[in-house]
């Protein structure tokens, strides 16, 4: 277990790309979903995260998050619509947070439009955004989630640009922010860099007060962690967002994964 239930003054937030279910897969594959979906099911009954980003998520694997998470309900919708294709999904603790507005927008020069993709990339990329309320504290924040594009660095750094926008809105303005993801490119890449060095956006992993594993690679694809290798899912935050602790749940070589990536965690002060 990384930190496990929050206490009140505090959200423990998750990011975790939990690989699509194939059906080109074996039993005893890696990837095999049947087999990869009760170490899920394991890690999120351990963790109950405040706070959960999923990418790649496909509709018949979202019942194993819920239940996992019984206090949770899920924002977003599938990239192709309705519950077609993948979701970067939202799931919330519904008896501690309340959702005050939620939107989910198309990585394209038509965000608003379902399943548009116009930067290159072949596949359909989206974000999801939430609005929340702490009942305990009375916080309000807003939580966004994505996945970019894995392999047109235009359509990233384009997608970089439509959140750098979307954070710096009216509408969210005066909120903290806190941005998790898949941007399927690594730190200092050019969108990191627009978010980041350039834009409205400061990595948690950087900033935190406490870091309580080494800096694995996050893309790990079933294989040994590493130190020091790509950290290509993040957690970003509005510059009045810090994490007090943070960590990557890699799991050692030749331990069973529940996924090709491995979840981030950071554990972030309300107060």
């Amino acid at each position: 277990m990384m930190f496990g239930p929050a206490d009140e003054q505090h959200l423990h937030v998750m990011t975790f790309n939990i690989r699509m279910a194939s059906g080109l897969t074996h039993p005893g594959d890696p990837d095999h979903w049947p087999d990869r979906a009760p170490l899920l099911d394991e890690l999120l009954r351990s963790e109950q995260p405040t706070l959960l980003g999923i990418q790649e998520g496909t509709f018949p694997q979202l019942p194993v998050v819920q239940r996992a998470l019984p206090r949770h309900r899920m924002i977003g919708y599938g990239r192709e619509g309705g519950s077609a294709g993948e979701h970067a999904a939202i799931f919330y603790d519904a008896q501690r947070l309340t959702v005050t507005a939620w939107d989910q927008l198309w990585l394209s020069d038509a965000p608003r439009t379902v399943g548009s993709r116009t930067w290159g990339n072949t596949v359909t990329r989206i974000l999801t955004w939430a609005r929340l309320r702490d009942e305990p504290t009375g916080a309000e924040f807003v939580h966004v989630n994505t996945h970019f594009d894995h392999e047109v660095e235009d359509a990233r750094v384009r997608s970089a640009g439509l959140l750098a926008e979307l954070v710096t809105s009216e509408e969210m303005a005066e909120l903290p922010i806190i941005v998790t993801g898949d941007f399927n490119s690594p730190t200092r890449s050019p969108a990191w860099r627009l978010l980041v060095e350039r834009g409205p956006l400061v990595d948690l992993w950087d900033g935190a007060r406490e870091r309580v594993t080494p800096a694995w690679g996050s893309f790990t694809d079933y294989g040994q962690r590493t130190e020091g290798a790509e950290r290509i899912d993040w957690m970003l935050g509005s510059p009045d967002v810090r994490a007090e602790r943070i960590g990557i749940g890699a799991v050692p070589s030749g331990v069973r994964a529940a996924s090709d990536h491995a979840p981030i965690h950071a554990l972030i002060p309300l107060v």
